[in-house]
């Protein structure tokens, strides 16, 4: 069962889902919004925060024509440059943020955008790292960072299956030895419909790695659904106030929210389980209360039993309703009264191996 391990904490189906409070540009520029984005996901029950780690220089260049504007959505009519001039963490704040993380006890990585950004966070010592889907085809960049034998998550927006193949075999031929993939629509925010999370299961089954979920919809059920169908990571957006007027605040996470999923996404886990057909232990009180095969109307030792001496009816203290052709015909080995359970020993020549009597 294939799994990694981020700062000692294993990811795999066989463990709760990995929640990954996504901080993004929700600082709004301001170092103390950084940290208190930080004491929330940790007080909302997140496994990690994760950064951003760029300069608008290593983003793109600055130019207003036309093919550096942004038309339409939530950043409309900006330049590339100014959209990441405005969102960027400076990156003095890392070292600071990566020690209080530490200190009240969450993980914190960063998804780098150039190999300058890996140089820093390799300084910092990150336990990993987190490729955006927008640079889930910068082949470069995935061998940069396969080669700091850290965990990687690679999120797969607007990847089709020959990109994705193309971007795990790079980290994998690089020496990436965890590597997970995450489903992701890249819509800000995204509709549920787009997700079509049976991709998560056959992502899973294609690509034989640990699979999750990036998701950019509005509230937590697609979230939760897709721990259905397999993720056993969910990146949600995060901020500390959606009407803030940040470039990702209008589609993040509040505290509640986080909390909520944290909760939810845990429980949807717990409630996949595994394949099991045998009683639970919340069942076994009500197991009485299952039909069974009573006496009717008395029978006296040697009489011949018919369908009139017999009935099924709660509780489940007699012979399982299933039997009830088979005992017909049959001698009664002792007096019965009505509202006596028939047991398999009560009838002549019918005997039950435990088991049968228990199905």
């Amino acid at each position: 069962m294939k799994k990694i391990t981020i700062d000692g904490r294993k990811i795999g189906s066989a463990f709760p889902p990995y929640i990954i409070a996504e901080m993004s540009a929700n600082h709004n520029g301001e170092l103390n919004n950084a940290y208190k984005i930080i004491e929330m996901a940790k007080a909302c029950g997140a496994d990690a925060v994760k950064l951003q780690t760029y300069h608008p220089d290593t983003m793109t260049m600055n130019f207003q024509t036309n093919e550096f504007m942004i038309n339409g959505g939530l950043w409309d009519g900006q330049s590339l440059y100014e959209l990441y001039q405005k969102a960027f963490m400076p990156w003095e704040w890392h070292k600071p943020l990566f020690d209080h993380a530490r200190k009240i006890g969450i993980s914190i990585f960063s998804t780098p955008f150039d190999s300058t950004a890996v140089d820093l966070l390799e300084d910092l010592n990150t336990p990993a790292y987190k490729i955006a889907s927008f640079e889930a085809i910068d082949i470069p960049l995935i061998q940069y960072v396969a080669k700091t034998k850290k965990p990687m998550i690679i999120s797969t927006g607007m990847a089709n299956r020959e990109e994705i193949q193309e971007a795990v075999d790079a980290a994998l031929g690089s020496g990436c030895k965890e590597l997970a993939i995450l489903h992701c629509v890249s819509g800000y925010p995204a509709p549920p419909g787009d997700y079509n999370l049976k991709t998560v299961s056959d992502m899973q089954e294609r690509f034989g790695l640990v699979t999750g979920l990036s998701d950019h919809t509005i509230d937590n059920t697609t979230s939760i659904v897709s721990v259905g169908l397999g993720a056993s990571i969910i990146e949600k957006h995060v901020t500390l106030d959606r009407n803030a007027g940040g470039p990702d605040d209008s589609f993040s996470l509040e505290s509640e929210e986080l909390r909520s999923l944290c909760e939810k996404s845990k429980i949807a886990w717990s409630c996949v389980g595994q394949i099991d057909y045998g009683r639970k232990s919340s069942e076994m009180g009500n197991i009485q209360f299952r039909r069974s095969l009573y006496v009717d109307q008395s029978l006296a030792c040697g009489d011949i039993i018919t369908k009139e001496h017999v009935k099924s009816i709660r509780p489940g203290y007699g012979l399982p309703p299933k039997y009830m052709t088979e005992v017909i015909g049959k001698k009664i080995n002792k007096n019965k009264a009505p509202g006596d359970s028939l047991q398999s020993e009560d009838v002549e020549g019918f005997d039950l191996t435990e088991e049968q009597t228990k199905s």
